[in-house]
């Protein structure tokens, strides 16, 4: 990925190095919030805490990856003048690395959940809720190749995929909402409640990240 061009000018070829260093970094924070899902994926649906266990100091740094792209973005925009297409991708990168790291935190979320879950023989619904964590995996992973490869056209399709997750958690939410005989505490049922509904928000998220990718590309936003 890059769109920016080295000249002969000093400040434009520091400022395009200086972008070029940028986008590697929204790439590398990229694979750490896609490894957080992993692993939080793995916590909750083979039931393998020690998988949480490794995702708390990972959000640590997608967080430093988080604030220390908006404060390079930041940097770049007030001290090195940029062009409008330069703007363009600056302001793009800073709000693409906010839905990366509510990913990344919607993914320790879940790994708590798989903590609490892990107390109570699984309901019935996790495959189908282990589908829709698929699902948004792949959409991720889906967003952030776009990303890598500037590829425009990528928006469109993550959006249909959306459309899918979102089908899951209305049924999914209405399996839940209207459970009966419910034999012992409900805490299960709002668990699961509650991860549908993360699981859901993170494919909103990677929705964003692709459409954001086609506005950093062609200028316009879906």
């Amino acid at each position: 990925m890059s769109l920016s061009k080295e000249t002969n000018h000093p400040d434009r070829t520091y400022f395009a190095r200086s972008l070029q260093r940028l986008e590697q970094d929204v790439l590398r924070m990229g694979t750490l919030v896609e490894e957080s899902f992993r692993l939080s994926h793995q916590s909750l649906f083979a039931r393998d805490l020690e998988m949480a266990k490794k995702i708390a100091p990972l959000d640590k740094e997608i967080d430093r990856y988080y604030r220390q792209i908006e404060l390079d973005c930041a940097t770049l925009m007030t001290l090195q003048a940029p062009v409008a297409q330069d703007l363009r991708l600056l302001s793009a990168f800073m709000q693409l690395v906010r839905d990366l790291e509510r990913i990344g935190d919607y993914a320790k979320d879940l790994a708590e959940i798989a903590l609490k879950l892990f107390a109570y023989t699984p309901h019935d619904c996790m495959s189908e809720i282990e589908a829709m964590s698929h699902h948004a995996q792949y959409m991720l992973a889906t967003s952030l190749v776009a990303l890598a490869d500037l590829d425009q056209e990528a928006g469109p399709k993550v959006k249909e995929l959306d459309n899918t997750v979102d089908q899951a958690y209305d049924y999914l939410y209405h399996t839940l909402a209207h459970q009966r005989d419910i034999k012992g505490v409900v805490e299960p049922i709002l668990l699961m409640a509650l991860l549908i509904r993360h699981l859901e928000r993170m494919a909103d998220h990677a929705t964003n990240i692709a459409q954001r990718v086609s506005y950093i590309v062609t200028g316009q936003r879906g």
